[in-house]
């Protein structure tokens, strides 16, 4: 925007002044010069800004892509992981007896030996009934069952012992004490899998 100077008549004008208007027309023009190179350098830089808006938003874009194609593998793996190891525990809880049953297998051979070869001889059924029976303690005792050994006249230990009934203490010495074991108890290793079964005497 370039101020026009008027035409005026220079006996009118002073020297001075005309040379005060011609640098002041000069500093306009250095003004307007520097205003249109920074309107330039700011259009430049918006540019810039904007290409570099533009290529972080991109980055950004692939960067949240790569996120959350990693993000959904570790999910599928994770949840295969979980699928794995339910099928894994099924298999292990429907197999867990498998050696047990396998063991018992043979004394069920022998039941059914027994019963086809029943007699009248009792002697002949009691010696067969006593092989059945030590063969199946031994299957057992192999997997880690023993019998407590718990008799008449043993202090009564709630830790192993089950009081089913009290009964008057026949002699005075069985006060308090098991009186007679009805049923045995078994532990399984440490772990007491049954309580052995008592009369307590009072």
């Amino acid at each position: 925007m370039k101020k026009k100077l008027l035409a005026l008549p220079l006996p009118c004008l002073k020297s001075k002044q005309i040379t005060s208007m011609n640098d002041q027309e000069e500093t306009v023009e250095k003004k307007e010069d520097l205003e249109a190179k920074v309107e330039e350098t700011t259009d430049q830089s918006s540019e810039d800004n904007n290409d570099s808006a533009e290529e972080n938003s991109e980055k950004e874009e692939v960067e949240q892509v790569d996120y959350q194609d990693k993000y959904l593998r570790l999910y599928a793996e994770f949840d295969n992981f979980r699928k794995r190891t339910m099928r894994e525990r099924v298999d292990l809880i429907m197999t867990a007896s498998q050696d047990l049953i396998e063991k018992f297998l043979p004394l069920l051979d022998d039941f059914e030996r027994a019963y086809k070869n029943a007699s009248d001889d009792a002697d002949a059924m009691k010696e067969g009934m006593q092989l059945i029976h030590s063969k199946l303690e031994s299957t057992l005792t192999s997997k880690g069952l023993k019998v407590m050994d718990v008799r008449a006249g043993d202090d009564f230990n709630v830790d192993y012992h089950e009081a089913i009934t009290n009964i008057p203490a026949p002699t005075p010495e069985l006060k308090g004490k098991i009186v007679e074991v009805v049923e045995s108890g078994y532990k399984l290793g440490d772990k007491v899998l049954r309580y052995a079964k008592v009369v307590i005497g009072q």
